[in-house]
């Protein structure tokens, strides 16, 4: 164990976000750094003239070079300590959600930065994005196995989907693969009373969006006897819950051929297959083809993958986000319903209000919006951290004008 722990001091009038409650130091922040460590090791954090601020891990490869692990002075980052963060976790998500399945660690907003632990069924997957996290990530996942077990869940097997290009940045290699024993990487979930099939191997991200379950909950009460249309459906969720709310027909599309086919075998294994159909194209250009055989739908839901992951692509992405909620509107019969959303946390909630208002004002539609959402629980919103708030979800009526 690190004894003595070098010293990072933060310039003078820097470390706002460190110092309004977030967890980042990034690099054009640091004035000095005093003594001797390697990337990886836990520091002290101090403001410009010697005042305590925390204690984190540096990685001077990164731009985000201390994310912050404790506030208290004289905290040692031992095995009981991240026990302890593994066990407010479990217990927070035992009062926000059902935790058959859910997001049991989620980085920052959890305080425990640079780690990301889903839950599926009697199945973790691990998503480790920081060099000193990395190091303490074995005995977060024991410390994970062993407060399910006094719960009464047996955690059947671990895999790692530390595959995520963001990992570069930090100087580390890309990797997946199982962490201990090995099993078979499909693995049966039930969400809202669905059942799913989540391949932890090869499925985006970690297998499948937690994020959205209440929000596709939410949208089932509009689909009942309701011609729908799903885009960027991924693996079948949004599509199968307006199937299970009883919708008359289910059109789910997505670029993937690998998630038709497991959205497909979804719709099967929920005896949806006659009313929830899929197919695989690109969205952007099958809404015009759409529009032009006057095809109308109670339901339209808009769930694209993020189209920005930085800043210097933000122009861009509006005009896709812009472009899609154009062709999604006029594609939504006069009354009908339209559910929308951004993933990206780069999009602002002001910015993506307006791209939608400016898509309804080109077709001459009206909003009238019924309900404004974000991601689940499971997934908290640390005010101080603005990276933990990604998930914009709108459900509106859409009107002509009248």
């Amino acid at each position: 164990m690190q004894t003595e722990r070098a010293v990072v001091r933060i310039q003078k009038g820097k470390g706002r976000t460190l110092k309004s409650g977030g967890a980042w130091v990034y690099k054009n922040e640091i004035d000095t750094i005093i003594g001797e460590c390697e990337d990886g090791d836990f520091v002290t954090i101090e403001d410009f003239d010697g005042y305590f601020l925390g204690t984190g891990y540096i990685n001077r490869n990164s731009m985000i070079t201390v994310r912050v692990m404790s506030r208290k002075k004289g905290q040692e980052i031992d095995a009981a300590f991240l026990e302890q963060r593994v066990r407010d976790c479990i217990a927070y998500r035992k009062s926000v959600v059902d935790m058959q399945c859910c997001r049991l660690i989620f980085g920052e907003a959890d305080f425990l930065p640079g780690i990301v632990v889903d839950k599926f069924s009697d199945i973790l997957v691990v998503q480790s994005l920081a060099l000193g996290i990395e190091r303490l990530k074995g005995t977060i996942l024991e410390a994970c196995k062993k407060v399910l077990l006094e719960e009464g869940i047996k955690i059947r097997g671990v895999y790692e989907r530390s595959d995520a290009k963001v990992r570069r940045q930090e100087g580390m290699d890309l990797y997946k693969g199982f962490l201990g024993e090995e099993f078979d990487t499909k693995v049966l979930i039930t969400e809202n009373g669905i059942k799913y099939y989540v391949d932890v191997a090869e499925g985006q991200k970690t297998g499948f969006f937690l994020d959205q379950k209440y929000n596709r909950l939410a949208l089932q009460r509009f689909c009942k006897g309701a011609k729908v249309l799903d885009c960027f459906t991924h693996t079948g969720s949004f599509a199968l819950n307006a199937g299970i709310a009883g919708a008359f027909s289910v059109l789910g599309v997505d670029a993937s051929e690998l998630g038709i086919a497991q959205a497909e075998e979804n719709a099967r294994l929920n005896g949806l297959e006659d009313r929830v159909k899929f197919q695989c194209a690109d969205v952007f250009d099958l809404l015009p083809e759409l529009e032009k055989e006057k095809e109308q739908f109670d339901v339209v839901i808009l769930d694209p993958p993020a189209f920005t992951k930085s800043r210097e692509s933000v122009k861009n992405a509006i005009k896709g986000y812009r472009e899609i909620n154009m062709r999604g509107i006029k594609l939504v019969r006069d009354g009908g319903f339209l559910a929308t959303c951004s993933c990206s946390h780069f999009i602002t909630p002001e910015l993506f209000t307006e791209t939608i208002a400016q898509a309804a004002r080109s077709v001459h539609r009206r909003l009238r919006q019924i309900e404004y959402r974000t991601q689940a629980a499971d997934h908290p919103i640390l005010w101080a951290a603005e990276e933990s708030y990604y998930l914009k979800f709108y459900i509106f009526q859409v009107c002509l004008e009248k």
